[in-house]
């Protein structure tokens, strides 16, 4: 069993770095509980499932943590989601407007800032990449 679990954390490691395109690092093994079980639960078996693609289930997360109003959450899943070309900066605009009205315009409106500077540092970050 301690194998399968190893398994699961390395994959979930992996993963990690894939769904959060360096924004977000694993941790050494070992060094927090809850972080190797979060590893080894979302990421070595939750997020690495071929049934949703990472959008897909990135999408499903941002309105998880809309509903929440969890800000800074919601600024790495932003940030990822456009470092990864799941989103771009008129779609993450888009998922605020959708979101408002299931989520409440009090939480997505603690969003609109956060997510405008995210898209600032992108299109700033990428300025010589347009065609």
């Amino acid at each position: 069993m301690s194998d399968d679990i190893t398994d699961r954390w390395e994959r979930g490691a992996a993963k990690i770095n894939e769904v959060y395109a360096g924004n977000v690092f694993p941790i050494p093994k070992g060094t927090m509980p809850f972080y190797d079980v979060m590893l080894e639960t979302i990421f070595g078996t939750v997020w690495d499932r071929p049934e949703l693609s990472i959008r897909d289930r990135r999408l499903l997360v941002m309105g998880t943590i809309a509903a929440f109003g969890s800000t800074e959450t919601w600024k790495v899943q932003a940030r990822s989601a456009l470092d990864r070309g799941e989103l771009t900066p008129e779609q993450l605009r888009e998922c605020l407007i959708q979101l408002a009205p299931y989520a409440g315009y009090p939480n997505v409106a603690d969003f609109t800032v956060p997510t405008e500077e995210i898209i600032a540092a992108f299109e700033a970050a990428n300025e010589g990449d347009a065609t």
